[in-house]
């Protein structure tokens, strides 16, 4: 949890690491959007927040005065040497056009719907082996006992790395997202260098063992007629399994908490499961995990807003999905809500490649979860933890499973 003073004043002075804003940030947006719809704060270098659904889609659909370069908000401002053009750190995630379209090409066919709906026997025999784990206790742990060894494993498992690195795949996650607030240059760099070692071991173990899976694929598509250079294809999966977990897990967590709280929602579901698939929308919609970064090109001033060359702005697409402007009675849940055009999963070039996957974890998770507890609550609400930076879901989450 960041160091730095309390915020007084969010319009003025945001920061989405501020305790308040980590434990319930919902109220700081209904707010923002009420009175200063786009907030403003010198932490960070400087940095925006778009709290409208309107503005938020201007953002993210504007790559002419927006750079994708780094999308982690932090307090070390990255320069040209840092984030290497065109490729960034994470392409394509950190790659603006026009080498951004090739780079995301390259990945879309690995997230296609058919590759992806072939993982859901394993999927779901790995939530009910991690059932099996937590047996029959009236208390169990859905975030640390459960949600959080899905999307690690799902990963692991398509790029081909050791499922016993699980442990670090966490660590890197931490490290990345979870670390915004941290100041210690030579720290950071030592664990950006433990990192980049650790991908560059599983690099050259799948040159020297190829298989078939997605670090293979990646060591052998080509681009323009040459194979991906070392740091795209290292970059690439980092991001593969930064985004593929945290996001996930977050998203399983926050569901299986709503439900916790909501007995009339988790009785619909186990009684209509075909009301499935709409409910997932609804949580996405609802408890969206991911907000993203965005960096200031050249100074511009945006709906009146006067912004600074690498000015940082955080894309709330959290904050966006809960607009009452865009979506009708928005700050309720409505578990088979029809209308549902969410933006949990961005917006514009940018938009999330893996949402197959999302979908498809997200919804084995909840339904192996309710098939084996039907009835279960909070059994401490002050005990459940949440997660810092731009991906929140619950971390620690205890339910009592009910008879």
């Amino acid at each position: 949890m960041t160091d730095q003073p309390l915020v007084q004043d969010f319009a003025t002075d945001f920061d989405h690491l501020d305790p308040q804003w980590v434990n319930d940030p919902y109220p700081i947006w209904e707010d923002l959007r009420g009175r200063c719809p786009v907030a403003h704060t010198e932490r960070f270098g400087g940095a925006w927040f778009p709290a409208t659904h309107e503005g938020v889609s201007a953002v993210a659909k504007d790559s002419e005065h927006f750079s994708s370069r780094q999308v982690i908000i932090s307090y070390t401002r990255p320069t040209d040497e840092d984030l290497p053009a065109p490729i960034g750190l994470a392409p394509p995630i950190t790659s603006d056009p026009p080498f951004h379209v090739d780079a995301r090409r390259l990945i879309l066919p690995a997230f296609a719907p058919g590759p992806i709906n072939a993982l859901e026997p394993a999927i779901r025999e790995l939530c009910n082996r991690l059932l099996d784990n937590m047996g029959d206790h009236e208390i169990v742990n859905a975030g640390e006992e459960y949600a959080q060894f899905i999307p690690p494993a799902v990963i692991a498992q398509m790029l081909g790395f050791p499922p016993e690195d699980e442990d670090f795949f966490r660590e890197v996650i931490h490290n990345i997202i979870g670390s915004a607030d941290n100041q210690d240059d030579a720290e950071r760099e030592r664990l950006q260098a433990e990192t980049e070692a650790y991908f560059d071991k599983q690099i050259q173990d799948h040159i020297d063992n190829p298989r078939d899976d997605l670090t293979t694929y990646l060591l052998n598509v080509e681009l323009g007629g040459q194979k991906l250079q070392h740091d795209h294809v290292r970059g690439t999966m980092i991001l593969i399994l930064v985004a593929g977990i945290d996001t996930t897990w977050s998203a399983i967590g926050a569901s299986i908490w709503h439900l916790a709280q909501n007995p009339d929602d988790l009785a619909r579901l186990v009684n209509e499961p075909d009301l499935m698939p709409t409910a997932i929308e609804e949580f996405l919609r609802f408890y969206a995990p991911v907000t993203m970064g965005r960096m200031v090109k050249e100074d511009f001033d945006f709906n009146g807003c006067p912004m600074k060359k690498d000015d940082w702005v955080l894309l709330g697409f959290p904050a966006a999905n809960r607009d009452p402007a865009a979506f009708k009675d928005a700050d309720k849940f409505i578990i088979d809500r029809e209308e549902n055009r969410h933006v949990a999963f961005g917006l514009g070039i940018h938009r999330c490649a893996g949402s197959n996957l999302a979908r498809l974890e997200l919804r084995i998770a909840i339904e192996e979860f309710i098939k084996r507890y039907p009835k279960f609550e909070l059994a401490n609400p002050e005990g459940v933890t949440w997660a810092p930076g731009q991906v929140r879901g619950p971390r620690n989450l205890p339910v009592k499973v009910l008879k």
